[in-house]
């Protein structure tokens, strides 16, 4: 409890209003999204409901609701569309009224040196994926049945790839905007102080994003205590580029393309989820859980936290050869400069 009371109620009240941006930041996201993603839920699970053929009894269960949305990709992409235009207005919100920091500042300055970085993670995501896959095949664990293959044999593969393509673009943007640009760098801050190191706050800051991140997906189907601790360590990896360069541009790419290729690729569960309305290869399962994470996916198996250790080594390496040095950006530590009006 002294602890606790030492990183937030010290004299230096900077700790505290770190506090408040969190909680506020969470209250305004949950404001929007009953509002944005309310809407969109509602409208898309309306029409297809009817065309499916489900009472309006059954939609008053949110049971049957959730199911439908998660089983039919449209709805689920306009729900992760809905919930990403919610994070991105909450923390615009959050950092122009209560952080005074720019948008830019959590993580979005779009030079040339950040698409570069961006590149490089959508090329990290693609190899990692790939080396999971290629070593399940020459296992024998995976078998595959049917390239370009759609989840309902009267759909056009390329219409039907889109639908994933676009929930995994807008997951890899909100997911890291909220858990590295804007939760990361306030729990640094308000850590940050006479006691803690900025380079422990950040390390600190690390560890607390990632196990929240990890405890979101702990409710995702087929999760297991494994699969949330190799999600905690995923954030660490996707956190990587972030503290290294001060930038989202490589944990951004790396996300999209660590999902797209883990289920529209090479066939994989993502997360527990099941995206598969189109893939280039469809394979069939095999092979020890503890190994390939069974019906959760490769995020919950061996290789796939032996990937992730490798993808931080990788980054690690990059950020290394292109900047001469690989660092903590202590800058995240640091307070707003408030002397500057927020863009």
């Amino acid at each position: 409890m002294s602890f606790i009371k030492g990183i937030f109620w010290n004299s230096d009240q900077r700790r505290l209003r770190t506090l408040w941006r969190l909680i506020g930041q969470l209250i305004i996201l949950g404001v929007l999204v009953i509002v944005i993603e309310g809407a969109v839920g509602f409208v898309a699970v309306g029409m297809l409901a009817a065309r499916e053929g489900i009472s309006p009894e059954q939609l008053s269960d949110p049971g049957v609701v959730q199911q439908f949305i998660m089983e039919n990709p449209v709805p689920m992409m306009l729900s992760n569309v809905g919930l990403g235009l919610s994070l991105v207005i909450s923390v615009w919100l959050a950092g122009r009224f209560l952080d005074r920091r720019s948008f830019a500042d959590f993580g979005f300055h779009l030079d040339r040196d950040w698409w570069i970085d961006f590149g490089f993670g959508l090329a990290l995501g693609a190899v990692l994926m790939l080396i999971i896959f290629l070593i399940e095949l020459a296992a024998g664990w995976v078998t595959v049945t049917e390239t370009f293959a759609t989840r309902s044999p009267d759909a056009r593969f390329l219409p039907a790839l889109l639908v994933p393509l676009v929930s995994f673009l807008a997951v890899g943007f909100y997911e890291e905007l909220f858990s590295r640009g804007y939760q990361l760098q306030n729990l640094a801050e308000g850590l940050n102080g006479n006691v803690i190191s900025p380079r422990a706050a950040i390390l600190i800051a690390t560890l607390l994003s990632s196990a929240v991140f990890g405890a979101l997906h702990s409710g995702n189907p087929n999760a297991s205590l494994f699969s949330t601790l190799n999600i905690v360590f995923a954030g660490i990896l996707l956190a990587m580029g972030y503290l290294l360069t001060g930038e989202l541009a490589i944990p951004i790419a790396l996300h999209i393309t660590w999902n797209f290729f883990q289920g529209n690729v090479f066939g994989f569960p993502v997360s527990g989820g099941d995206f598969r309305a189109a893939t280039f290869i469809r394979i069939d399962q095999g092979g020890p859980d503890l190994w390939t994470g069974g019906a959760f996916g490769p995020e919950a198996g061996l290789l796939g936290l032996g990937a992730m250790g490798l993808g931080i080594l990788l980054t690690i390496g990059w950020v290394r050869w292109r900047y001469g040095q690989a660092s903590l950006d202590r800058s995240l530590a640091e307070a707003p400069r408030r002397d500057q009006e927020p863009a």
